[in-house]
């Protein structure tokens, strides 16, 4: 089993190998590639990702026409290979970097959100939970991590050092707002 700290580092690393304009040898599968370059205009869309404990959280945004939300099961099945492609590409790179593989569980159906910009274009913001194998989930939570307990631990002691003793060389009245007799 992997250290999760690892991990987290190399899926960062093999999703920043996916900017735009980045000289890959093999394509992601964003509508960013599709097209010439110059010549074509310009579609954006790209992704990110974030990670939760034991989960990795991919976000995808892209630009698209009003044509392409009409048949409703035609664009969410796009937006799920979108995924399918994105995580394979994550993959690829993970084993580039690190030498060992990675395995990425789905959790759930994308959750998507379709916005209009005009009457021609919209956006699409979705995102996606996978769950990462080879970490423990338990060894995640805060409660047991031992770097953790003894941050508590030091704050605890540094509170038992209160006290309402006065130094001995504090010659102000006990309490300021009152004259002393």
């Amino acid at each position: 089993m992997s250290a999760i700290l690892d991990i987290i580092k190399c899926l960062n690393q093999a999703a920043a190998n996916a900017y735009d304009g980045a000289d890959l040898d093999e394509e992601i599968g964003l509508k960013r590639e599709e097209g010439h370059p110059i010549l074509d205009s310009r579609v954006i869309d790209g992704f990110n990702v974030r990670f939760a404990a034991d989960k990795m959280i991919v976000s995808y945004h892209g630009e698209m026409s009003l044509k392409e939300l009409h048949p409703r099961n035609k664009f969410e099945n796009e937006i799920e290979q979108r995924f399918v492609d994105i995580v394979k590409f994550l993959k690829k790179e993970y084993k580039k970097i690190e030498k060992s593989s990675v395995s990425l569980t789905e959790q759930a159906p994308a959750d998507m959100i379709v916005q209009s910009t005009s009457r021609h274009r919209s956006w699409v913001q979705a995102t996606k939970q996978y769950k990462i194998g080879g970490v423990d989930a338990t060894a995640v939570k805060q409660g047991s991590d031992p770097a953790n307990q003894t941050h508590e631990k030091r704050f605890r002691d540094f509170l038992e050092l209160a006290s309402d003793k006065r130094p001995s060389n504090d010659t102000s009245s006990k309490n300021p707002d009152t004259p002393e007799a």
